[in-house]
């Protein structure tokens, strides 16, 4: 059973993560693939369980993290104790521009355009200029690694302009880069074949700026973005 709830003020939301610990227990979170329970977060940050508790039920009740219950150990049946409660970041978006701007409408509407156009030129016309820009960013990024040579690293390179771009790259078990977020997710919604072949071409893009002999491919999956690299 999963328990989401939305920030009434998305401002009010985000002053939260000012507080020190707070913000220590939502990074936390956010960087797991799995939910976390207090216990666990309590002992990673070194700090009471009363602690974690109270500031992990301000994070919920913001909207910024969503809870869930489970048994944990494998446990069922009488005996079993009660489910644990465990929180992971919220899959809800939380955005604050001021004054207020509506840059998805007119992406939602731009996009609703493109994928309007005879056969595939739309997708085509897109997928050019991503990877343009793509491998422009990843040329950027060879050229500032070029500047520091005992500092090479092309997979730490690439894993780094993913990053700054929001898409939080992490190791699968297949030793894959994976991207655990889009930041383009509420267009995908609408466009999926726009928006992932748009991430397809711009990633393309990077690794080909870079120089890498990474691969990028389509691999959709819930919970990520749409691209893998190996």
């Amino acid at each position: 059973m999963t328990n989401a709830r939305s920030a009434p003020d998305p401002i009010e939301a985000v002053a939260l993560l000012e507080e020190p610990n707070r913000r220590r227990l939502y990074d936390l979170i956010a960087g797991r693939r799995d939910p976390l329970g207090r216990d666990e977060a309590a002992s990673v940050l070194g700090m009471s369980r009363e602690l974690a508790a109270f500031h992990l039920e301000r994070l919920l009740r913001a909207g910024l993290l969503e809870a869930e219950y489970r048994r944990l150990g494998g446990r069922t049946g009488p005996g079993a104790g009660r489910p644990a409660k465990l929180y992971r970041r919220s899959s809800g978006d939380i955005a604050i521009t001021l004054p207020d701007r509506r840059y998805g409408v007119a992406a939602s509407v731009m996009a609703s355009a493109l994928a309007g156009l005879h056969g595939s030129a739309g997708v085509r016309a897109v997928t050019s200029i991503a990877r343009q820009r793509g491998v422009a960013v990843g040329s950027a990024a060879r050229e500032r690694a070029a500047a520091q040579p005992d500092a090479q690293d092309p997979l730490r390179d690439l894993v780094g302009v993913l990053r700054e771009a929001g898409f939080e790259p992490d190791h699968d078990s297949t030793g894959s880069v994976c991207l655990r977020n889009c930041p383009y997710d509420a267009l995908a919604v609408e466009h999926r074949d726009l928006t992932c072949g748009m991430n397809l071409a711009w990633t393309e893009g990077v690794v080909e700026g870079l120089g890498s002999s990474a691969t990028a491919r389509l691999d959709p999956a819930a919970g990520r973005c749409c691209v893998v690299i190996a």
